[in-house]
């Protein structure tokens, strides 16, 4: 109970209405003690009268009046005289003289206080105005001990009554903050943990229903946030059934290659000079799709492959890439280049680095194609002392607004009708395994250009050479 928020906001109201309270029982004690003592100048005013109406009264009379007032002498003064109208023997001497004609707050307050907290019985003088003018000045001794004794009794009743009201309050309090902020607090737990235990379960997702404003932006928080939890939840799973099937059709894929593999090997044997030229890149071709379809089993199992970094002849790789994809072209008016120098060497993965510019290059080609209109496809190479450059240019329409937005996310960054988008966010994977980057340099009506950067020494882009690529690509 107490560790619950009702709990410690029962406490805690309690506790702030009590000290409300005490802050008001200050000033209340002051005035209490202000009225009794001015409630026993009036009693004493009143047997002062009653002798002035009978001149001669007895001992016994003058004692019974005393002890109504409360008080041990009483002093009039009317027309410049000064009277003692009634008296008796004092215990004591007097000690103070409070005159109540001319007290401020702070003063009251201070002899309240004063009074409140000491224990020792004193004879005192209170001087004060009579009631309706009669006379100029009324004086009485009386002592302490009753003025204190009615302080306490009004004090603890004020107490009480300030605890009495502190519960109520809190209750009344309580019963308000559980009905308007308490219960949509349970509600919104008990949806997350409804949400929780099936997450993939739409019909769970919360429906914001609070009035407190705020509790309202928080359900329409966690609202957005279980739908997009959902909605991810959905999409991995049908990547892992994607990648289930994917790894059933790879495997039977690559048993038909190894066989198709094995006739090559007599093609090879043949005496025709063209079947000798084609038969080396078909070999090649088919010997490539074997290693993609193994490296696909592996993605299925575990993550990528980790790249056999070796160094190799750029250009010559570059122009089997350009080679097989002027095959693909047929009719279509498109030319290739290549400008990367003759003895330019990278350190990469011979098949990775393949897939990552055949990819490249393949888009280009579509991109072409989709314009309609004779174009350019090139791959430029450089070095530096940090790090080999490639970049992979087109003359193409440019990519589109949203799949430049999601440009390297699975199945959101196609940038052809159609396209799954798989193939450059594996690219920009490959490459990263590499320790380098692919990036969009630039997109536009003039064309695309992808940038590709793998870092020398040990693997890792130095700052200048980091500096250089956001110069390349930000300009």
């Amino acid at each position: 109970m107490l560790n619950s928020l009702s709990g410690r906001l029962v406490i805690l109201t309690t506790v702030f209405v009590m000290l409300a309270e005490v802050l008001i029982f200050v000033p209340s004690i002051a005035r209490f003690r202000e009225d009794y003592l001015m409630n026993r100048l009036e009693r004493a005013q009143i047997a002062s009268l009653a002798l002035l109406a009978d001149d001669m009264i007895d001992r016994e009379l003058e004692a019974e009046l005393l002890e109504n007032a409360g008080v041990f002498n009483v002093v009039l003064r009317r027309d410049q005289v000064r009277q003692l109208m009634l008296s008796s023997e004092l215990p004591q001497p007097i000690s103070q003289t409070y005159d109540m004609r001319n007290n401020n707050a702070a003063v009251l307050i201070r002899d309240a206080l004063t009074r409140f907290v000491a224990s020792e019985n004193q004879v005192i003088r209170v001087i004060g105005a009579p009631v309706r003018d009669a006379g100029l000045l009324i004086e009485i001794t009386m002592d302490t001990d009753p003025l204190r004794a009615a302080m306490i009794d009004y004090g603890i009743r004020i107490l009480i009554l300030s605890a009495v009201i502190s519960i109520f309050t809190a209750f009344l309090l309580f019963l308000a903050m559980r009905a308007l902020l308490l219960k949509p607090i349970k509600g919104v737990v008990g949806h997350m943990q409804n949400y929780a235990a099936a997450p993939e379960d739409a019909r769970r997702i919360i429906a914001p229903t609070a009035g407190v404003t705020e509790l309202r932006e928080a359900e329409e928080a966690l609202q957005t946030l279980e739908t997009d939890l959902t909605q991810a939840l959905r999409q991995k799973e049908r990547l892992a059934q994607l990648g289930s099937a994917v790894s059933k059709i790879s495997h039977d894929l690559r048993n038909i290659l190894t066989t198709a593999q094995l006739f090559t090997d007599r093609i090879e044997m043949s005496e025709d000079p063209a079947v000798k030229r084609m038969a080396p890149k078909l070999v090649g071709s088919i010997t490539r799709a074997v290693h993609l379809c193994e490296s696909t089993l592996a993605f299925g199992k575990a993550a990528e492959p980790s790249p056999t970094l070796t160094l190799l002849p750029l250009a010559d790789l570059v122009e089997e890439v350009i080679e097989s994809e002027r095959l693909a072209v047929g009719e279509f008016d498109a030319s290739f280049s290549c400008d990367v120098p003759a003895g330019m060497s990278v350190r990469a993965d011979p098949e990775q680095l393949y897939r990552v510019l055949a990819n490249l290059v393949r888009n280009a080609r579509q991109a072409l194609i989709a314009k309609g209109a004779p174009g350019e496809i090139s791959v430029t190479g450089r070095e530096d002392e940090a790090a080999w450059w490639i970049d992979v240019m087109d003359t193409g329409p440019g990519l589109p607004p949203k799949a430049q937005e999601h440009l390297f996310t699975p199945f959101q960054g196609g940038a052809s009708k159609g396209g799954s988008g798989l193939g450059l966010a594996i690219s920009a994977e490959l490459i990263k395994g590499h320790g380098g980057t692919l990036e969009l340099a630039m997109t536009g009506s003039n064309g695309t250009c992808f940038t590709i950067c793998l870092p020398k020494g040990d693997g890792t882009l130095s700052m200048d050479a980091k500096a250089e690529q956001h110069d390349r690509i930000f300009g």
